[in-house]
């Protein structure tokens, strides 16, 4: 599977905005391959996976996958296909937000081929502060079903993160296609409600107790 590693090691490339940052939005753009590949930028060296339509060689309309799935979906191309995309937090840097990370990823039958999505926390100077990923799904996981199934990851972004990395990458591990697969991809952020950071962060210590103890004494 392509790493975030790989991903890092492009931040060369300057970090340029492909969506306006907006809470309670999908900040990843074309997440459901409904306009081909438009949004996403490949890597060197790497192929760039594909847009393609439900049915036929790949997943039938008919088998696991979103309910509002829509015509398309993405699948790799080689053995290792990947893309990314950056957004500019903009007027949202140094809020404190959190964020739901949720995608519809799968294979073919007992296949091990897969699919990775990967968020990248970003610092003011391009440095990776924190991660949060989905995937890949197993053959186990579906039940070696062909198809796409939900997978989410929520938390709070790191303090510092000004900019984001959205790396999506498929792995081909058996047959002649690379079978990893892709769709409805989604990352949202929202406020964090006041004085609920310190809540999870007392919590974490193992000092909630203590100040709880104090104030009903």
């Amino acid at each position: 599977m392509i790493r975030h590693t790989l991903a890092l090691g492009l931040l060369t490339l300057s970090l340029a905005a492909q969506a306006q940052a907006t809470l309670g939005a999908n900040l990843i753009v074309n997440g459901g391959a409904e306009s081909g590949v438009t949004g996403w930028t490949g890597f060197d060296g790497y192929s760039m996976f594909q847009s393609v339509d439900y049915g036929s060689n790949w997943v039938l309309p008919t088998q696991p996958g979103p309910v509002d799935r829509g015509l398309k979906m993405f699948t790799g191309l080689t053995a290792q296909a990947a893309g990314f995309q950056t957004l500019d937090l903009g007027a949202l840097a140094g809020q404190a937000l959190h964020y739901d990370l949720t995608g519809w990823l799968g294979g073919w039958a007992g296949q091990g081929d897969n699919a990775l999505l990967y968020v990248s926390f970003l610092d003011t100077l391009g440095n990776e502060i924190g991660s949060a990923s989905i995937g890949p799904v197993t053959p186990a996981d579906r039940n070696n079903q062909t198809g796409l199934f939900y997978r989410s990851a929520a938390g709070d972004l790191p303090v510092g993160t000004a900019s984001l990395m959205f790396s999506l990458s498929m792995e081909r591990q058996g047959g002649g296609d690379n079978d990893g697969y892709a769709d409805n991809l989604s990352f949202v952020v929202s406020s964090v409600p006041e004085g609920s950071t310190l809540f999870y962060t007392l919590a974490g210590l193992g000092l909630l107790g203590g100040v709880l103890a104090r104030r009903r004494r």
